[in-house]
């Protein structure tokens, strides 16, 4: 590596200037290294896009929560520790909100594309990169969830078959700890495997309950951009949103994802009238996805309906069922910690494309890709943070994925290394532990960085 990088220029190559190609670009330029900054807009825009300005919001003005006890917090926290230009910006442009982290757009884009346009080792580019560049550059690519059809196809072909998704279709992610087991039970299909999956068992009226709010449900809007998918989607049986294949009839369900055959209720002894069943999404089996959930309900919908499921009533939702359009490396074993890729340590990819979800994620993946690629050039070891950081825990979820297909995830205490020994008080009092363990650990891990 060593000749190749005596070979390279030195000049490192970022393509994207939303908030994971800011931030990346920031990084790398802090650490005293020469950047290219590409930026398409002006010239021309996705149809997400309004502004000219870096770091521009697309959807929501909010951040999320600034809470220490939720994982959107710990990570503003962890980044904020980094010296992240997002959080500055963030900070600097905040407005009322609560508990919440919310901004001015236009302060916020305007602070981080002042500061990129001044910096002394940035240039700004304003054209289209259509396809990876060679190998001579040390390069990060942060195109976004709506990355051109030209570049797009150039990653898919660097990648080769199955290695880019243009369609997110997941299911709803519950926190293993807030799912009521004194109501579900741990069981196999015809006492198959391991007792792998957790069980929600309905009667005839806990069924006719959750089905009639279900089809009356209120979906998503829509993107124009998400239109022409979401319609081919829509029949594709295997992504079908659960609410559509509802629709069909009353007792669909009860022979697709909530069937019952083969399960039985060790309270009764007796098979349910219908069964949903809960998967684990990681080894560790702190987080459970819902079987065959795929939805484009509105988010509250999706609490208020899916907690009438037996054994979900309180349950917390690490990740709400999504279908939209979002161009996606599937990154387990293509990426790595460092968010390099397997095949060229010289490339790097950042934000949503990774699997990241959200603003701060994304900000997130950018910064550790800015800081690997500055170590690249200086020739100094690559930087990895713990699993009990959330910065870390995002990085070791995307390059190794979980127990099933891999899927875009947002922060969540569910990624991150669970602690090692009881805590009492709850879940707030464990997340408070979490909190300060990968605090400290992010500490030390700077401590010890030599870029």
């Amino acid at each position: 590596m060593t000749n190749i990088l005596k070979m390279m220029n030195k000049t490192v190559k970022v393509i994207g200037a939303g908030l994971a190609g800011s931030e990346a670009a920031y990084q790398i330029a802090q650490a005293g290294v020469n950047v290219e900054l590409y930026e398409m807009k002006p010239k021309k825009k996705t149809p997400a896009h309004s502004s000219d300005l870096f770091g521009e919001l697309v959807c929501s003005n909010s951040l999320r929560s600034l809470q220490i006890t939720n994982a959107a917090g710990m990570l503003k926290d962890e980044l904020r520790i980094l010296n992240s230009l997002i959080m500055k910006a963030a900070d600097s442009s905040a407005v009322p909100a609560g508990a919440a982290l919310a901004v001015d757009r236009a302060k916020f884009s305007a602070y981080i594309t002042e500061t990129l346009k001044s910096h002394a080792n940035i240039t700004i580019i304003q054209d289209e990169v259509t396809q990876i560049p060679d190998e001579n550059f040390i390069t990060v690519i942060a195109s976004g969830p709506l990355t051109s059809d030209a570049l797009a196809s150039s990653v898919s072909e660097f990648f080769g078959d199955n290695g880019l998704s243009f369609f997110d279709a997941a299911a709803p992610i519950i926190d293993a700890a807030s799912i009521d087991k004194s109501i579900v039970f741990a069981q196999s299909r015809y006492g198959k495997g391991n007792n792998d999956y957790l069980n929600c068992p309905m009667d005839k009226e806990q069924y006719i309950k959750f089905y009639d709010a279900l089809i009356n449900a209120e979906e998503a809007p829509l993107h124009d951009f998400d239109k022409n998918e979401q319609k081919n989607l829509t029949v594709f049986e295997g992504c079908m949103p659960v609410e559509v294949m509802a629709k069909r009839g009353i007792d669909t369900l009860r022979f697709g994802p909530l069937k019952p055959v083969g399960l039985t209720d060790p309270k009764t002894g007796r098979e349910p009238y219908a069964c949903v069943q809960l998967r684990a999404e990681n080894k560790e089996k702190t987080m459970f996805n819902i079987v065959g959930f795929q939805t484009h309900l509105k988010i509250s919908e999706q609490k208020r309906v899916f907690g009438l499921i037996p054994g979900l009533e309180n349950a917390e939702f690490l990740r709400y069922g999504v279908m939209h359009r979002n161009t996606y490396l599937n990154s387990p074993g293509r990426l790595t910690q460092t968010y390099s890729t397997v095949l060229r340590p010289s490339l790097f990819f950042a934000g949503q494309m990774t699997g990241v979800e959200g603003y701060i994620e994304s900000t997130a993946s950018g910064l550790l890709a800015g800081l690997n690629a500055a170590a690249l050039v200086k020739e100094k070891p690559p930087i990895k943070f713990p699993s009990s950081t959330i910065i870390g825990s995002m990085a070791y979820y995307i390059s190794h994925g979980g127990t099933g297909k891999f899927q875009p995830m947002n922060a969540n205490f569910g990624l991150v290394q669970p602690l090692e020994y009881k805590v009492k008080g709850g879940k707030i009092a464990r997340n408070e532990a979490i909190y300060h363990r990968g605090i400290q650990d992010l500490k030390s891990t700077i401590y010890n960085m030599t870029i």
